[in-house]
């Protein structure tokens, strides 16, 4: 570094600039890639363009220099500069002054190289923009940590995490147009909340100075997109950042990319629909329906079953468990199991735990897991046939939780009772547990038309086509203060 700072300064002294704010660039090097294609080896042109690029390779010789230029997705293209061409003071500079990471641009002829090697060959270059520190190790794997802590290296040296913003950027955007094919309008709600609901988090607390106001960052969607579909909205999506002040591995984050959508007149079963059209919409994107998951070979484009909460439990404990089965029972199953309950958890806690230890894992094939008990899902509708059940499912795909939707609870009577049994945990020192909010209980007696609902982890839908953790297709995740 001291090395290159000392470049930088020479270049200021001699009345040149470091750092200029054009240098006259007429092509793009993917322009220049496309345009020229067609030349022979040895072939030349008298066409002359201006490009400019990051230097990711130099060889310099006596009397000639090579580098390669990259941009953008990766494209690269060679530039020499030949004693003939720039001449002896320029080659010299450019020898002197060149370091790999620099940004340069390069003006000169089109030609193919003998070597085969379409390039620019020099009549002049400038320096676009000195870099001060060294670019990590081409040819030497970077950790995970510097991967994600030093992003914007790791994209500049690493393919794949140059193709992991594009994919994700893909998907986002095939999500949404599958979304407005579907006539579904996508509107955007506040991440500041004085009530945080829609889920079961512990969530960031602020403060709002002007109204002398605790507020929360918003853990979910739900209430606002729902209080949309009550005036009216219909079909209503929200695609946005989620905050949980919670733990972090490698499938979770504590700020977060999330979906949700509603749709008037819907319910679980639309939402499955819809969800796996966004899956299929997703691979399209990444060009295959067939992923790797550490669970196993994934057919997206096969069978969804449908697996029922108590069904799968009891296949699993080799004996029928349902919703009225004690709690004590369901220890002594878990003691049996290896599996550690909270002795402060009820029936329907410890039946989650167990299906989550010896259920989910074993879903490896998309999997809607279904008719939960009631305590999973506070804001879900009453099972239309299942007392102490509800209409909601957790999908899952490759051993892991993929998205969540049920038929929306919209009896305000019903919900009421259900939130304040939440303040009940809440008050008893339950941190996940929801708040009450009032505004959103006024608003389901103004009357909301039946409706489903589903949730969507855009981070995990990434995860699913890239088999990496949930820190590599977050472009800058958050990570410890380095020391």
């Amino acid at each position: 570094m001291r090395i290159r700072r000392a470049k930088r300064d020479r270049l200021l002294a001699d009345g040149k600039e470091a750092y200029p704010v054009t240098v006259g660039r007429t092509h793009s090097l993917a322009e220049v890639t496309e345009s020229w294609q067609h030349l022979e080896t040895g072939e030349e042109t008298q066409d002359v363009v201006t490009v400019a690029g990051r230097v990711m390779f130099v060889r310099n010789t006596g009397k000639l220099a090579f580098a390669a230029l990259q941009e953008g997705v990766g494209t690269r293209l060679q530039v020499m500069l030949s004693l003939a061409e720039v001449g002896e003071e320029s080659l010299a500079q450019w020898k002197a002054d060149v370091d790999l990471g620099d940004h340069v641009a390069v003006t000169g002829r089109v030609i193919r190289s003998r070597r085969g090697e379409l390039s620019v060959m020099a009549t002049a270059w400038t320096m676009a923009s000195k870099a001060l520190r060294p670019l990590p190790v081409l040819h030497k794997e970077l950790s995970e940590e510097a991967r994600v802590r030093q992003r914007y290296a790791d994209l500049v040296v690493r393919q794949e995490a140059r193709d992991m913003v594009r994919l994700r950027a893909g998907i986002v955007r095939a999500i949404r147009e599958t979304l407005h094919a579907r006539s579904f309008i996508e509107i955007e709600t506040p991440v500041l909340q004085l009530v945080h609901g829609g889920a079961a988090a512990r969530p960031f607390d602020t403060h709002m100075n002007a109204f002398d106001q605790k507020m929360s960052l918003r853990i979910a969607l739900e209430l606002p997109l729902k209080k949309a579909v009550v005036g009216g909205v219909d079909k209503v999506y929200e695609m946005g950042r989620l905050f949980r002040n919670e733990g972090v591995d490698s499938t979770h984050s504590p700020e977060f990319t999330s979906l949700e959508a509603y749709e008037a007149w819907g319910d679980q079963f639309t939402m499955a629909e819809l969800i796996k059209e966004l899956h299929l919409a997703a691979a399209e994107v990444a060009g295959t329906q067939i992923v790797s998951t550490a669970a196993g070979e994934v057919d997206l484009g096969g069978e969804w079953r449908w697996l029922s909460f108590y069904d799968g439990l009891s296949q699993a404990v080799g004996e029928n468990v349902d919703v009225f089965t004690s709690v004590q029972r369901l220890r002594e199953i878990a003691d049996a199991k290896g599996v550690q309950l909270d002795p402060a958890w009820d029936a329907g806690k410890a039946a989650m735990e167990l299906v989550a230890e010896l259920v989910e894992p074993t879903c490896v094939q998309p999997t809607f897991i279904c008719d939960y008990p009631a305590i999973a899902q506070p804001l879900a509708r009453p099972h239309r046939d299942r007392p102490g059940q509800i209409e909601a499912w957790d999908l899952f795909i490759g051993g892991v939780e993929r998205g969540t939707a049920f038929s929306e609870l919209i009896d305000p009577v019903i919900q009421r009772e259900v939130l304040e049994d939440q303040s009940r945990r809440a008050a008893a020192g339950d941190d996940e547990a929801m708040a009450l909010d009032e505004d959103f209980l006024r608003a389901l007696e103004f009357g909301a038309p039946p409706m489903g609902g589903l949730g969507l982890g855009i981070d995990r839908l990434i995860m699913l086509f890239t088999s990496v953790g949930i820190r590599e297709t977050i472009l800058f995740p958050h990570l410890k203060p380095e020391a």
